[in-house]
């Protein structure tokens, strides 16, 4: 049956009563009741908790244990907001997203609890609750004290009267791959809307069980996991951590039907040893994004399970979904109010033109900066009119991501305005060379990015995780039909593990800043060759210039001596 709450502390206290398997955690099963009984009690203590006059914030430090979704139901009850910390930021960086926040209460455990030791932050009790309002009180989940303060709230009702659809109930922050990261606000509102809307895209059901081994303090697990499940009156399963060889495990082992993914998650389950029976499970959809064309037909190749690509903002500012007659390539049509601009002249940008092959004839006019010129569900950021100002321009929302849009009306994703590749004047995009590449046959993952040349601009660069052989990789290019010649990468990077955010997105400001000057094995195709050697040190001395005294080149980078 269809929901229609008007905000998450409706959908939590539906659960009420419900003696359905609800959330799953390792051995650890919880009924529906028992969920929202959970996180009824948790509101009304987080109630007293708080200090009078302090924002109603919760910073909440796990990984994904059954505390993390009882921490967002309560906050919802309670009208208040969870801040999710990333466990793989440090030191200053960690202490000022949970000053950033605002949050007079970290929910964490003993195996967070180093992370926090020597941070300049006034920490708290909970025991002592007359503290101050500037305390950082700290509530351990798995101490002894948390069943203490709990056991009085223990035969808590949810009571979804103190939450207001426009209330805020996530502070979640972006990559940060441009600069400090930026805490985005969602309403209660609008995650009820954003859960109800995917139930009704993807027919999910109270049976289904929703598979979320994408980290929660991200907005992708909240949104698109969480959040259609508790609509749907589904079941959750959680994997503290992503596992690629735990993957088809859990899947099983919870009958999972239903799961998200961000960024390199499925090329790495696609890297695991392929079986005979990896088509036996229950799944029947995966939603996410950044898999690519190549890797979702894998996919559903191996497992028999469809994967939807989607393409929505991190804030909500601007989404696109696939529709039937969308072009092989493309990510759907444009809605109302989606547009393709020039951030130099805001002009938009000419339809895009490709060739029989595919390829992009005219990128260096057709790529621009995605921008939703219609009203948008777009919240703002905690505390940073600056950044807040920068999407909001014009009275539309800037993405900042790359796209072309053809004659029909359909868009292409390019890539990141940071992963603007100009070559001769000409501009490519970074996402369509990737789908070429992702074809080789040795590569598990590919990012393509690019580095400064003083005379093109830009060169294309390529790092590739797996097995690469230079000659036949030179042969798998030339036989690429829409690969056009200045896409060709002129340095390919060869690594062990393609280096990822705590979100599997590929760290592609990392790879950026190293260049063709790093640790790993690195081959390039010098000017007018279209054969691929290793990278030395007369090369990066010489032709190259990436710096004047050779033994640090060698000893920092990892480059090779030329044998003569």
């Amino acid at each position: 049956m269809e929901s229609s709450a008007h905000t998450v502390a409706e959908l939590v206290a539906a659960r009420w009563g419900d003696q359905r398997p609800g959330l799953w955690c390792g051995e650890r099963v919880l009924t529906q009741h028992e969920f929202a009984a959970g996180a009824a009690a948790r509101a009304a203590l987080l109630a007293d908790l708080l200090p009078p006059g302090a924002p109603p914030h919760v910073g909440v430090l796990l990984d994904n244990t059954e505390e993390f979704p009882l921490w967002l139901g309560a906050a919802a009850l309670a009208g208040a907001a969870v801040a999710g910390i990333n466990p793989t930021r440090r030191g200053s960086e960690l202490a000022r997203d949970i000053r950033h926040t605002d949050c007079p209460l970290l929910v964490t455990d003993r195996a967070h609890l180093p992370l926090l030791a020597g941070l300049e932050l006034p920490w708290g009790s909970p025991s002592a609750r007359g503290a101050g309002r500037a305390a950082v009180m700290i509530l351990m989940t798995d101490d002894e004290e948390y069943g203490t303060l709990l056991a009085p709230y223990s035969g808590a009702v949810p009571d979804p009267s103190r939450a207001a659809p426009a209330d805020r109930l996530l502070l979640y922050f972006t990559s940060g791959s441009t600069g400090a990261p930026k805490a985005a606000i969602c309403s209660q509102g609008r995650l009820a809307a954003a859960g109800q809307a995917l139930v009704r895209q993807f027919g999910l059901r109270a049976d289904d069980v929703h598979y979320l081994c994408m980290p929660l303090f991200h907005g992708n697990a909240v949104i698109a996991g969480w959040a259609p499940a508790l609509a749907a009156g589904a079941g959750v399963a959680l994997r503290r951590r992503f596992s690629a060889s735990g993957f088809l495990a859990d899947v099983r082992r919870y009958r999972a039907t239903y799961f998200t993914y961000v960024g390199r998650a499925i090329q790495y389950v696609l890297a695991t040893e392929e079986r005979a029976d990896d088509r036996d499970n229950p799944l029947r959809l995966g939603f996410g994004t950044e898999a690519g064309a190549v890797d979702a037909a894998a996919f559903e190749r191996r497992f028999g399970v469809r994967l939807v690509e989607g393409y929505g903002s991190s804030e909500g500012g601007a989404a696109i979904q696939w529709a039937p007659g969308t072009p092989k390539g493309a990510v759907g049509p444009a809605g109302p109010g989606l547009v393709v601009l020039d951030p130099a002249t805001g002009r938009e940008c000419p339809p895009a033109v490709f060739d029989s092959a595919g390829r992009l004839l005219n990128g260096e006019e057709a790529i621009g900066e995605l921008v939703n010129r219609a009203p948008n569900p777009f919240e703002g950021y905690w505390r940073n009119p600056a950044a807040e100002a920068e999407r909001r321009r014009g009275g539309a929302y800037w993405t900042g991501d790359l796209f072309c849009r053809d004659a029909e009306g359909y868009l292409y994703f390019a890539g990141r305005t940071d992963d603007r590749i100009r070559v001769d004047g000409e501009n490519l995009a970074a996402a369509m060379i990737e789908n070429i590449l992702a074809r080789y046959e040795g590569a598990v993952a590919v990012a393509v990015y690019g580095v400064p040349d003083p005379v093109t601009g830009d060169q294309v660069m390529v790092a590739v995780a797996g097995s690469f052989e230079p000659a036949g990789f030179a042969e798998f290019l030339a036989a690429q039909p829409d690969l056009g010649t200045k896409m060709a990468p002129r340095f390919v990077r060869v690594v062990q593990r393609m280096p990822v955010t705590a979100t599997n997105k590929i760290h592609r400001a990392l790879l950026r800043r190293e260049g063709y000057v790093c640790a790993d094995p690195v081959w390039w195709r010098p000017p007018g060759e279209t054969s691929y050697r290793r990278l030395t040190t007369e090369d990066a001395e010489g032709p190259l210039a990436v710096a004047k005294d050779p033994s640090v080149v060698v000893r920092r980078q990892g480059l090779e001596p030329r044998t003569r």
